[in-house]
């Protein structure tokens, strides 16, 4: 596992940051929308993309497929994408890798 947390699927296997203090990698979508959609139409969207991501059935379904559905506003999701780009830029640039 290399998620920060077990998985609840799999409560006995450890993850690698148990192992290597520090490490974590997530798999991670979401949605977006070009920077001048009006905040009214984001408001709407986010609350009926949260509102999937809260039912019962569907964070069922996504469990049964290793997932984990995280509610968050349109602040919150900008803020994690900035720390993965970041985090992920530094292992980037850390181990010199270049587009082939």
């Amino acid at each position: 596992m290399t998620t920060a947390a077990r998985a609840d699927g799999l409560p006995d296997v450890p993850t690698l940051g148990e192992l290597l203090p520090g490490f974590e990698a997530s798999w991670l979508s979401g949605v977006g929308a070009p920077k001048d959609t009006p905040t009214d139409i984001i408001a709407k969207l986010n609350s009926a993309i949260n509102a999937t991501l809260a039912d019962r059935k569907f964070k069922e379904r996504l469990a049964e497929l290793g997932g984990v559905s995280l509610v968050m506003a349109p602040d919150e999701y900008k803020r994690l994408l900035a720390s993965e780009v970041d985090k992920w830029g530094k292992v980037i640039r850390s181990a010199n890798i270049r587009p082939e």
